[in-house]
Parts: C-alpha cells; sequence; structure tokens
C-alpha cells in the first residue's frame, strides 16, 4: 500500500473510532477526549500497517494541531503559504518515503578520503539537497567533476544558486533514477532504507566494474558491504561501500 493511503487510512480509522465512541457516549464532553482517541488510534493503525517510523509522531499530532489551529485567528492564506513551502522543500517525499537529510563536514571528510588519488573522479549525488555534501568536495578536489540530482525544488534552487561560478559542479533537478550512471565513477546516497535494493540494482546494471557506490547510514538489504567507515560525528554517521563487480557473497 502507497504510504499516503496508508496515512490517509490511519486518520480515517482514528476518526470513525473517536466520533463513534463520543457519539454512543462513552468520552467525556469536549473535543480534547476526542482528539485523544483519534490520535492514539491512528497512531496505532499506521503502526500496524507498518507505516514508516516517522509518520508516528505525525499521526500524534495530526488532531490537537488541527483543533489548535482552527481556534487561532490565522488567514487561511498563511495556512496555504505554509503548505506550498512544505511542498518546495520536501516535494514528494511521501511517496519516495526520502526525506531532506543533510551531510555533515565529518562525512565530506570521510567521502573525500575515498576518491581515488592521482585522477579525476565523477560523483554523483542521489537526492543531492542544498549541496551540502558537494560544494566542500569540489573545494577539497578541484581536479574531480560533482554532479547532483534533486526534486525538490526549494533545496534544488539553493544548491544551484550557491554553486554557480564552481567549474567542477552541476546540479540538475528531476529524478535520480531516470539519468544513465555509467559515466560516473562513485554514487553517493543519503536517502533512506526503502530505495536501496532499486540504487543498487541500478549500479550494478549501469556502473563500469569497479565503480563504487557510497550509502550514508542506510545498506542495501541482503548484500554485505566491501568496508564500512565509521565517521566521528554527532550522528556516529556510518559509510557503506559496494563496488561493482566485486566477489563479496551476499549476507545471510
Amino acid at each position: 500500500m502507497p504510504p499516503a493511503l496508508k496515512a490517509l487510512l490511519a486518520q480515517l480509522v482514528g476518526w470513525t473510532v473517536a466520533i463513534a465512541l463520543a457519539g454512543g457516549g462513552l468520552l467525556p464532553a469536549g473535543v480534547w477526549p476526542i482528539a485523544g482517541v483519534q490520535l492514539v488510534t491512528a497512531t496505532a493503525t499506521a503502526a500496524a500497517l507498518r507505516s514508516a517510523r516517522w509518520w508516528l509522531p505525525i499521526h500524534l499530532g495530526f488532531a490537537p494541531l488541527l483543533i489548535l489551529a482552527g481556534r487561532l485567528d490565522i488567514a487561511p492564506g498563511w495556512y496555504l503559504a505554509a503548505f506550498a513551502l512544505l511542498l518546495a522543500v520536501y516535494w514528494t517525499s511521501f511517496r519516495t518515503q526520502v526525506p531532506l537529510y543533510l551531510s555533515s563536514r565529518a562525512t565530506v571528510a570521510a567521502v573525500a578520503a575515498l576518491l581515488p588519488t592521482g585522477r579525476p573522479v565523477r560523483l554523483l549525488d542521489l537526492g543531492s539537497g542544498t549541496g551540502s555534501l558537494l560544494r566542500p568536495l569540489a573545494r577539497l578536489r578541484p581536479d574531480c567533476h560533482f554532479h547532483g540530482i534533486e526534486a525538490a525544488p526549494a533545496p534544488w534552487l539553493i544548491s544551484w544558486l550557491l554553486a554557480l561560478g564552481r567549474g567542477n559542479i552541476v546540479i540538475r533537478r528531476g529524478d535520480f533514477f531516470a539519468p544513465a550512471w555509467s559515466e560516473f565513477d562513485v554514487i553517493y546516497a543519503f536517502l533512506s532504507p526503502i530505495p536501496m535494493t532499486e540504487v543498487w540494482a541500478k549500479a550494478q546494471q549501469e556502473l563500469k566494474p569497479g565503480g563504487l557506490l557510497v550509502s550514508n547510514s542506510f545498506p542495501v538489504s541482503g548484500r554485505k558491504p566491501e568496508r564500512i567507515v565509521e565517521v566521528a560525528d554527532r550522528r556516529a554517521t556510518k559509510l557503506y561501500m559496494y563496488r561493482v563487480g566485486g566477489t563479496r557473497p551476499r549476507a545471510k
């Protein structure tokens, strides 16, 4: 079931149960008991449907925020503006289940250390966000070429503007699965567990032998990495490295 449909179903179940209990006189008077039953039921339904964990706090807060918003004297245009801003930042995250992650400075240094020296390297950042990885990498390795693909309009625009004038950075907007990856030596991904199997399949199909997939925080399910690099940052980041054409066995 698509994530958005799971969320809608959970909310509908939550409101149905809450209204039914209130209509039967089984809840105390007032709107907050209804909201309490709704948020608990919706969150439990979402968990039962195996929604991603980040959906659960959304279900917990939806009913209370809806009630509070209704009691505030705020012009409807502000709600529309907030929605437009969130849409520009997160775009299709509800469908792809890939939120906006920013790579830390320590991660940049770790990735730079992984790049081969003595020759130019072409790196593609999948879902490059605001360019937090690409810009410092471009400064550290001016001999290399760094490309990023971002779907969400706001992060793409920010990264494109900040990369202006840098000859070794190319930022494009779109689906990172659409173009061929055959021109790149390294693929960097800081996504989520959901697309990693498809990412690895495309990397195997299109990268040249010896090409490298570096996944920040999310390993490829069922595939043992060639190497794991532990980054000394606040998140205790791990970089999972997969070599195309390698002979490592599948994890059991």
